[in-house]
């Protein structure tokens, strides 16, 4: 049986589109009980994302909301902001990712809320963080690949940079959510009391390109596309083999001087050109040429069997496809089958985390808009005539 860590505790996720969703399935996944509030009528802006669409599910919006429960209300209305406030009084955890400002105007601000509840952990998931000259602007993640440098560095040589191709920015800001609400939640058990955390896309786009911002401050280097190289290693890139490509990492001299032995081409270790990694990088073109003559003589898979087996990493290049179906993948179990009332063969991506060797589930399938909202609000104390009157004037959505 999985580890359930934050089994007890509730969480009221009040965001859309990636972010703040993938943080709360991560909380849910871990054991939360999550409370997923969406609009009445659309619901999260995520479910109509597409295509591709599966059984009419949105699957952006499969991917990151399972494990949750649906509850539809409207927030401009002072009774759902009511039904909202009774909910925040027995909460661990409130998740937000409203525009700038809108959560202190509609009352649901860190301070309003933490007086309510002074052992609430408030996260706030913004675009350009809590403060600065852009502090009230929004964000998308493909804004922020932008805004924090990764489109100029990725791409080909001499080319227009390129969008990264999922949406790391969106995912890494909910891990770094997730991170920051379980230490929040560990110094609540010290202090007894709970803690505002502010993470932003922002900030995760620079923190991913770290070294990169280390190589500018110390020498003026600006990275631009170099297609599959690592900028500060070599050989580290994709070759062309017969019938694909292949991801070789030569990182250091010792797996430099097996590939070399693979390839058949010893001689180049006591090249003058390339002894030294600093060597290699300087003249990588040069090296690169010669590689690629023995690699295009045979197949991606007989290249990384030979230099798997003399111990460097390497990878034939997969699509989606190929990872779908691969041994690694189904030995991992991560591709988890999810019971849902419409899409019978449904799997998503469970955690990429285990505890003693367990794989931390989705505990349900995403839910329908609205599908909890009776449950979860007669916890909350309403009576059955209230809700009824409630969902008969638009105020929510059962």
């Amino acid at each position: 049986m999985a580890q359930t860590p934050l089994a007890g505790r509730r969480v009221l996720d009040v965001t859309t589109s990636i972010a703040g969703p993938y943080c709360a399935q991560i909380l849910s996944a871990l054991g939360a009980d999550v409370i997923k509030v969406e609009r009445p009528d659309t619901g999260d802006d995520g479910r109509a994302w597409g295509p591709p669409f599966w059984n009419g599910e949105g699957t952006m919006f499969l991917s990151a909301n399972a494990g949750k429960r649906s509850l539809a209300l409207s927030l401009r209305d002072p009774r759902g902001r009511e039904a909202l406030l009774r909910l925040v009084d027995g909460t661990d955890v409130f998740l937000q990712s409203l525009r700038p400002g809108l959560a202190e105007e509609l009352g649901l601000g860190p301070e309003v809320l933490r007086e309510r509840n002074p052992r609430l952990v408030y996260c706030s998931v913004g675009a350009y963080g809590h403060k600065g000259p852009l502090q009230k602007e929004p964000g998308y993640d493909a804004l922020m690949q932008a805004a924090g440098g990764l489109i100029s560095m990725t791409g080909e040589p001499g080319h227009a940079g390129v969008r990264v191709g999922s949406s790391l920015i969106d995912q890494g800001t909910g891990t770094w959510a997730a991170l920051g609400v379980l230490a929040a939640l560990l110094e609540r058990e010290k202090t007894g009391e709970g803690s505002v955390v502010d993470v932003s896309l922002y900030e995760t786009a620079l923190g991913y390109i770290g070294y990169h911002l280390a190589g500018y401050l110390a020498d003026g280097t600006v990275p631009q596309g170099q297609g599959t190289q690592f900028p500060m290693v070599a050989p580290y890139q994709v070759f062309p083999t017969r019938d694909g490509e292949l991801m070789i990492a030569g990182g250091n001299d010792r797996l430099f001087a097996s590939i070399c032995a693979v390839v058949g081409l010893p001689a180049l270790v006591d090249d003058p050109r390339f002894r030294t990694n600093r060597d290699r990088v300087i003249n990588r073109d040069e090296l690169c040429a010669i590689l690629e003559q023995p690699l295009r003589e045979c197949d991606s898979a007989d290249w990384q069997a030979r230099l798997s087996e003399a111990g460097v990493p390497a990878a034939a290049v997969a699509d989606v496809a190929d990872v779908v179906h691969a041994p690694q993948t189904e030995a991992l179990e991560i591709l988890q089958p999810v019971p849902h009332p419409t899409i019978p063969d449904l799997r998503l991506t469970a955690l990429p985390v285990s505890f003693d060797g367990e794989r931390a589930l989705h505990r349900f399938a995403p839910p329908a808009v609205g599908e909890h909202t009776c449950e979860i609000l007669g916890e909350a104390g309403y009576e059955a005539e209230e809700i009824a009157a409630l969902a008969a004037e638009g105020v929510i959505r059962t």
